[in-house]
């Protein structure tokens, strides 16, 4: 990527850009004392869960009306789109995500979250901001004051999406079958970031593979029914679903290719009432993830093969093997367009330095579903990275301190200065440059 970036730099005007880039940043920070801070804290004192932030998308309805532009309530549940139109040219959406989860903030935040929301199943459960979807909305907010009111300095419409229920994997497809594209016009190009605890503040990234795709799985396990004491009477879904869990982690050693990447994660394994009874079921609860359509089916085919031939092997009739259900909580990979991307990681380059982007490969396989939004149609994308942990909580974690909290920790926590703010340069940085005069 800095290879690419390098090239295109040389054919770019370097001397404006210190100007601009001041300028912006000067306007930025001022903002985010003004405004941007005191609403960020509101964001996160107030979580909501998915397909229920109300409170939320009001909020931020409001914040975009007051910025100029046309807002629509109520899309996808409780999803909003904010469009400015500013003459002739190309149409670009940003999307910020706006749920909460059901986490117990735990931080030393003088703004932590106390709230507390009855949830779908009926349950009262503490919501925390536990993965800076509060730092999203806000600098989705500063990108539409700060587009507002540079409309000399760009042509077209900007279309702002605040959705709901990410982490249910849910809220992009929702929109989308509220028919999005036809009642808004369908963007020409789109962008979306996310602050990560895992990246220093004040650096970016933008990788052409950012984030897996991800399946639920269930896995129903049945058995027949029988004492404790007696397990020659029954067959035991429990004994059978621990040979499943076993044999699922050859799928991924030995079906896939090495450098493949894929997981399958048992999350959660329900069965039994009693320490005597050999129960007649078993529920097991998987995550898994890929990165291509091969990889996915290979996995998805391998979990089947494991479960029912297990369940042969035990002695099980045809009509008790044990059932693989993907739910529709599945979202493909979000892969970047390259060159958009290389388009925009130049742009940021040249007004930032090349130091900005952080490099070091990713750990782990996360999901998103943005790719609803832009894989078909398919739309020209790019889902970037804002380092949200201050460099010097790495420095001590390293040294023997406290590790960095991750995403969806009750510890979660990042520093919102300087992840707002260089989301909003890097958000308007990029929309310039697609929608510039």
């Amino acid at each position: 990527m800095k290879s690419i970036v390098r090239i295109l730099c040389l054919t770019l005007p370097l001397a404006a850009a210190p100007v601009i880039a001041d300028e912006l940043a000067d306007a930025v920070q001022a903002d985010y004392d003004a405004h941007l801070a005191p609403l960020f804290e509101h964001f996160h004192r107030n979580p909501e869960l998915s397909f229920m932030e109300s409170a939320t998308a009001a909020r931020l309805a409001s914040e975009l009306r007051d910025a100029g532009y046309v807002v629509t309530e109520g899309v996808g549940r409780t999803g909003i789109v904010a469009i400015l139109e500013n003459g002739e040219g190309p149409t670009v959406m940003m999307r910020a995500d706006m749920d909460g989860l059901p986490v117990p903030e735990k931080t030393d935040l003088p703004y932590a979250s106390e709230a507390m929301q009855v949830d779908r199943n009926g349950n009262e459960v503490p919501v925390m901001h536990a993965c800076g979807h509060d730092v999203h909305i806000t600098a989705l907010v500063g990108t539409a004051r700060q587009m507002g009111a540079r409309r000399d300095e760009w042509s077209g419409t900007l279309m702002l999406i605040g959705q709901p229920a990410e982490e249910l994997i849910a809220g992009a497809r929702v929109m989308m079958e509220d028919d999005l594209w036809a009642r808004f016009g369908k963007p020409d190009q789109a962008m979306a970031f996310h602050v990560a605890s895992s990246i220093p503040a004040g650096k970016l990234s933008a990788p052409l593979a950012p984030y897996s795709g991800s399946d639920t799985v269930d896995i129903i396990v049945h058995g027949v029914g029988a004492h404790g004491a007696s397990p020659h009477a029954g067959i035991d879904p429990v004994l059978v679903g621990s040979q499943i869990v076993l044999g699922l982690q050859t799928v991924v050693s030995r079906s896939l290719a090495p450098r493949e990447p894929g997981v399958i994660t048992v999350g959660a394994f329900h069965a039994g009432t009693k320490h005597n009874i050999i129960s007649d079921r078993a529920h097991l609860q998987l995550t898994v993830r890929s990165e291509s359509a091969a990889a996915r089916k290979l996995l998805l085919d391998g979990i089947r093969r494991i479960a029912e031939h297990t369940g042969r092997a035990a002695g099980l009739p045809e009509d008790l093997l044990p059932e693989v259900i993907v739910s529709d909580e599945s979202t493909p990979p979000t892969l970047n367009d390259p060159a958009l991307t290389a388009r925009l990681t130049a742009t940021w380059g040249e007004r930032f330095g090349e130091d900005v982007f952080h490099t070091a490969k990713r750990q782990g396989m996360g999901a998103e579903d943005f790719p609803f939004f832009v894989t078909d149609p398919y739309i020209p994308s790019t889902y970037f990275a804002v380092g949200g942990t201050p460099q010097a909580v790495f420095d001590a974690a390293e040294a023997g301190g406290p590790p960095v909290p991750s995403h969806h920790s009750p510890l979660f926590k990042v520093a919102p200065e300087p992840s707002i703010t260089l989301g909003v340069e890097a958000t308007v940085t990029g929309l310039l440059e697609l929608l510039g005069s």
